[in-house]
């Protein structure tokens, strides 16, 4: 039975090994020449001016999830729309109430006023 996991083991060391290759003849051909220029911090072309700890409104990481929730709505709405016809009529309710479970949930937020940006 052990024989039969031999290939994966050779492969996982070849990886291994190819990568240690790798990296060493990387860091051995590129050359090395650190000056003041190359090891400032580069922040769309000047130094940072805040804290990177600073805190967030709520808001964004709301609208950011959102984004994804809809985008993954599209997500699913693609290989639905290529597949349709096989699918049939039961394939299309699905999504409708997919469909219409998402939109219940954008209105309620919209009503409660999360996506308003003050």
């Amino acid at each position: 039975m052990l024989a039969e996991y031999f290939p994966i083991l050779v492969f996982i060391l070849f990886g291994i090994v190819l990568g240690a290759v790798m990296l060493g003849a990387g860091s051995f051909v590129s050359p090395n020449h650190p000056d003041p220029e190359k090891l400032s911090a580069y922040e769309c072309g000047f130094e940072a001016f805040e804290d990177a700890r600073m805190k967030f409104d709520v808001r964004y990481y709301l609208i950011a999830i959102l984004f994804i929730l809809f985008d993954l709505e599209i997500a699913f709405l693609f290989p639905w729309a290529v597949v349709l016809r096989e699918i049939g009529m039961p394939g299309f309710i699905a999504m409708l109430v997919f469909l219409f479970i998402l939109v219940v949930g954008f209105v309620y937020e919209w009503k409660k006023g999360a996506l308003e940006w003050d």
